[in-house]
């Protein structure tokens, strides 16, 4: 490709270094990401233990962080330029080889900055190949909270072999504190290969790119979640405004037998699972692997809540401890109490209000003036952790409700509705019957009586009829 940056002296020369996150797990190399200075750096962390880990009992492939990595772009003598496009030399993440892209005047576009991130040597590669990966591509300025950030999720193939932005910004605001006094351009990209689980919630991200990611997008991620909530807390609010309906369904789940009850509280873990990953892991979404990554430690939160249930744990102080709706015992979720409680509390009992002081108030160039300190990012991960778990005991109650609960109901008031469909036809076949048997007495009684004026030619005229037969009989 044309305008290949070099070690060469001149226009566009580039000096390089990349970095990958299972090589170092020191503080200290965040040193110069995304105003980073503000993170915590070698200080313990007191957040939950499973926000922190991405250990994955149940395979032995690489961990998040072995999949991710960083690389520094330094373009030299960069007004210089005039080649249509330079790319960076190649790097390694998730052992795959990737390069930076980048078209000075615009790919396509006019005055604008466009930069990509491309597969290296995508033409050598077996058929069938694929990447998927998500990854942040940052022009640093010389006040980092000025630095120009962008983020995407996106499944590299032989047909889209590089991904990015046409127009990642104006080539006019290039020079206002992003090129530096020596005319040079520094290119940062993160990239995070992840390794999909089809199956269950699973660990997408390296902890410290979670963490700057958390700073970013902890308002969507909100939103995601409290839009799934609200949608069956809605419809469990509707069953129980309907007082008929409600009245209707409590009778129906206190008169079915106890192991029938049993039966439907519970659900095998991997359906559920499965279930989860397929609605929330959208993969255009840039959102999808901090969702998953939330909902991995909520599960995990989950479990732990009932081991110290049973005493074995300690998770939480007391007063900390969430009421649980679900409870994970063994390989099935189930509902902890009578299922007309836990409906009632679902439908009343929202996510927990919205921190108006809190990240969500946060944006990526940190212009709210807020220090990301340690502790308001452990109140992050303490936060998404709580989130993921609540979402996950909704999900569950939702779907035992929605598949197993709701349809035996509907079953029963169906069975119901067939039993008095029959008892009103039995109660119309019978009524016919009756009606049928008094006309044929009444028909008997007609036929007696013209018998008897037939046979007594003194019975007085009685009609028509009488008077014919009585003539015919005289003469």
């Amino acid at each position: 490709m044309a305008g290949i940056a070099s070690e060469e002296s001149g226009a566009g020369k580039s000096v390089e270094g990349s970095y990958s996150g299972h090589r170092c797990q020191s503080g200290e190399v965040l040193a110069e990401w995304r105003s980073s200075e503000q993170v915590e750096n070698g200080i313990p962390s007191t957040s939950p233990p499973y926000w922190d880990t991405d250990e994955d009992e149940d395979d032995g492939g690489p961990k998040s962080s072995e999949l991710y990595g960083k690389h520094t772009w330094k373009i030299e003598k960069f007004s210089q330029i005039t080649k249509r496009e330079l790319h960076s030399s190649a790097f390694e993440v998730g052992n795959y080889k990737w390069y930076i892209l980048i078209y000075p005047q615009g790919c396509d576009v006019c005055n604008y900055l466009s930069l990509f991130l491309c597969v290296a040597n995508h033409d050598k590669l077996l058929p069938g190949w694929s990447h998927f990966a998500q990854f942040t591509i940052a022009v640093v300025n010389k006040d980092p909270k000025k630095s120009k950030y962008s983020d995407t999720l996106h499944r590299f193939w032989k047909k889209e072999h590089d991904w990015g932005w046409k127009k990642f910004m104006e080539i006019s605001k290039v020079y206002d504190g992003f090129v530096d006094t020596s005319d040079n351009l520094i290119i940062k990209a993160q990239v995070q290969v992840i390794r999909e689980k089809p199956y269950r919630p699973f660990r997408c991200l390296d902890c410290q790119y979670r963490r700057e990611l958390v700073r970013v997008y902890l308002t969507n991620v909100e939103q995601i979640y409290r839009r799934f909530v609200e949608e069956r807390r809605s419809k469990l609010g509707k069953l129980i405004e309907d007082k008929a309906r409600w009245s209707s369904f409590c009778t129906f789940w206190r008169e079915i037998d106890q192991t029938s009850r049993h039966s439907m509280s519970r659900e095998k873990t991997d359906v559920i699972l499965k279930l989860v990953v397929k609605h929330f892991f959208i993969e255009k979404e840039v959102t999808s692997t901090l969702v998953m990554d939330s909902l991995y430690s909520g599960l995990k939160a989950l479990e732990c809540q009932t081991k110290s249930k049973k005493g074995r744990v300690k998770l939480l102080e007391a007063e900390e401890m969430p009421v649980p709706i679900v409870c994970a015992e063994k390989d099935m979720f189930v509902l902890v109490d009578d299922v007309l409680l836990l409906l009632e509390r679902a439908a009343i009992e929202p996510l927990p209000p919205k921190d108006e002081k809190g990240p969500q108030n946060r944006t990526k160039d940190g212009n709210s003036g807020e220090d990301f300190n340690k502790d308001s990012i452990e109140r992050d991960e303490r936060r998404l952790t709580e989130l993921g778990r609540r979402t996950l005991e909704i999900f569950v109650l939702a779907h035992l409700f929605s598949n197993k609960i709701e349809v035996s109901y509907q079953e029963a008031v169906a069975l119901k509705r067939q039993e008095e469909l029959i008892r009103e036809e039995e109660a119309a076949c019978l009524a016919e019957t009756e009606q049928k048997a008094k006309r044929g007495v009444n028909e008997r009684e007609k036929k007696a009586k013209k018998k008897q004026c037939i046979r007594d030619p003194t019975i007085p005229f009685l009609g028509f009829g009488a008077s014919h037969h009585y003539l015919r009989l005289t003469t």
